[in-house]
């Protein structure tokens, strides 16, 4: 099993990694420009590659021919809460945010159309926070609109690829204690992890784009 994975080095992604070595997949772990933990991991299985999500230009490194399971984690939660408030948030800060979290993932999967196949999984980390039906608290506008917009992304992938065997889920991980949370948070990443990696095998039992915690409930959109 060929497995890809943005934002690898550390937290989730790191977490990932770690799932599916042990599970005997080849695993291809991008990284932006560190590869942090990623160096420690002395496997034959293991495939560092340098990918910046938030760039057109591509991959540094080679990925598999085929991708059985692409796992588009890279993300990012940008300035703190109160900095993404009705009165403080910026365009600039908008449209970073955006470009990462929402773009960064189209661009992999454009990239990397080619070498899916009928049976290939497609698995979008986004949030709940992205949840316009679960939103009852407001603020942090941009983190909120960028996982929001990848739902839809997400959506529209699974409708489009469907027709070549490709299913695509969305994922919400819950609320983990990682650098992006400060360490704060309900769930450690092993446990998070291991739940979505149970959601990915049963992708096929959701809808095409379903949004789905590493819980296996449903998340409205």
């Amino acid at each position: 099993m060929n497995v890809v994975i943005t934002g690898a080095n550390r937290g989730l992604g790191l977490g990932f990694v770690k799932q599916y070595l042990n599970r005997g997949a080849e695993v291809w772990a991008c990284y932006r420009s560190d590869a942090g933990a990623l160096s420690g991991i002395d496997k034959r299985t293991l495939h560092r590659v340098r990918w910046d999500v938030a760039r057109d230009d591509g991959p540094v490194g080679d990925l598999p021919n085929a991708v059985d399971l692409l796992i588009n984690n890279a993300g990012i939660y940008g300035p703190p809460k109160d900095e993404q408030s009705l009165e403080r948030v910026r365009a600039d800060v908008m449209l970073e945010v955006f470009n990462v979290d929402c773009v960064g993932p189209l661009r992999v999967v454009q990239h990397l159309l080619d070498r899916f196949t009928a049976g290939s999984v497609i698995a979008n980390v986004s949030s709940k926070m992205g949840s316009v039906a679960d939103n009852t608290s407001g603020g942090t506008y941009a983190y909120r609109a960028a996982k929001a917009a990848l739902v839809m992304v997400s959506k529209s992938m699974a409708i489009d690829l469907a027709p070549r065997g490709v299913h695509v889920i969305t994922l919400h991980p819950g609320w983990v204690r990682t650098d992006m949370t400060a360490h704060q948070g309900l769930i450690d990443v092993q446990s998070s992890v291991a739940g979505m990696a149970e959601v990915i095998a049963q992708a096929r039992d959701y809808e095409p784009g379903a949004f789905v915690a590493f819980d296996g409930r449903l998340i409205p959109y």
